[in-house]
C-alpha cells in the first residue's frame, strides 16, 4: 500500500528518457531527411504551410489597425514559438513515411486519433500561454520605452524605431527577451512533440526528456536553435512566401532529429 503514492506520483510527474549526444552532422541528416520528405510530399505540404504565412499577414495587419503597431514584430516573430504545435500533422506523415506506410494528406489527422494526443494538446497549451507572455511583455517594454502608443502608420512607426536612440533601445531590449522566451521554448519543445506522437508519453515525460536532449547537446542544440531561427526569418522576408518551404522542411526535419536523439 505505501509504494501506490510514490508509483502514482511518478506517473504523474513521468522521468526523462534516455537521449544520445548528437553532433552537426546529425543535424545536416535530419535535415536532409526533411527536404527528401517535402520533396515526396510537396502540394500538401505547401497548401499547409501557407497557413501560418496567412495568419502572419493577417495578425500583422490587425495589429496596425488596432493601433498597436509595437507588437507587429512580436506577433511575425512570435509564432515561431507555437511552429513545433503547428507541425504535428507534418511529424506523423515523416513517422508514416519512415515506416513506409501510405503518406496520403489525410493521414495528417491520424493525430487526433494518436495515443499521445492528450499530452499534445497540453503542449499546445503551454506553447500558446508562452506566445501570449511573450506579447505582453513586448507591449509592456514597449509602453515602457516610449511611455505609450508610438508611431502614426508603419512607415513612420519603423522610422522612429530605426533612426532614434528609444527604437534602438527597444530593438536591443525586445531582442534579448525575445531570446529568453525563444530558448525556453526549445528546450520544452524540441522532441516533446514528435515523442508525444510517437510513443504517447505523459506530459512530465516529453517535457523532461525535451529538456535532457538540449542539456545533454547544449552546443548541438544552440545550433539547431540558431539554424531555425535563420531559416525562419529568410523565408519571411519575401512577404511570408518563403515558409511555404521552410516550415515544412523544419517540421519533417524535427521529426528525424528527434529519432537521433532519444534512445
Amino acid at each position: 500500500m505505501t509504494d501506490a503514492v510514490p508509483s502514482s506520483i511518478e506517473a504523474e510527474i513521468g522521468r526523462a528518457l534516455p537521449v544520445r549526444k548528437i553532433g552537426v552532422p546529425d543535424l545536416m541528416d535530419a535535415l536532409k531527411a526533411g527536404v527528401a520528405d517535402f520533396q515526396l510530399m510537396p502540394t500538401y505540404l505547401v497548401l499547409l504551410a501557407l497557413i501560418y504565412p496567412a495568419v502572419g499577414l493577417v495578425a500583422a495587419r490587425a495589429a496596425q489597425g488596432n493601433g498597436v503597431l509595437p507588437l507587429i514584430f512580436p506577433l511575425i516573430s512570435g509564432f515561431a514559438l507555437v511552429g513545433p504545435l503547428a507541425a504535428v500533422g507534418l511529424y506523423e506523415l515523416s513517422r508514416r513515411s519512415e515506416a513506409g506506410l501510405d503518406t496520403a494528406w489525410t493521414h495528417v489527422f491520424d493525430v487526433l486519433k494518436s495515443k499521445g494526443i492528450v499530452t499534445i494538446v497540453l503542449l499546445g497549451v503551454l506553447l500558446l500561454a508562452i506566445f501570449t507572455t511573450w506579447l505582453l511583455t513586448a507591449l509592456a517594454i514597449s509602453n515602457a520605452i516610449f511611455g505609450g502608443p508610438v508611431g502614426n502608420g508603419i512607415g513612420n512607426f519603423l522610422s522612429i524605431v530605426l533612426t532614434t536612440p528609444a527604437g534602438w533601445k527597444l530593438i536591443l531590449i525586445g531582442n534579448a527577451v525575445g531570446g529568453v522566451f525563444a530558448v525556453v521554448t526549445l528546450m520544452i519543445s524540441v522532441v516533446s512533440f514528435p515523442l508525444a506522437l510517437d510513443r504517447g508519453v505523459g506530459l512530465g515525460t516529453a517535457l523532461q526528456t525535451s529538456i535532457k536532449a538540449v542539456t545533454t547537446n547544449p552546443g548541438t542544440m544552440a545550433i539547431w536553435g540558431a539554424i531555425v531561427a535563420g531559416s525562419l526569418v529568410l523565408g519571411a522576408i519575401p512577404f511570408f512566401v518563403g515558409l511555404a518551404v521552410v516550415m515544412p522542411i523544419l517540421g519533417h526535419a524535427t521529426w528525424y532529429l528527434y529519432k537521433r536523439v532519444v534512445v
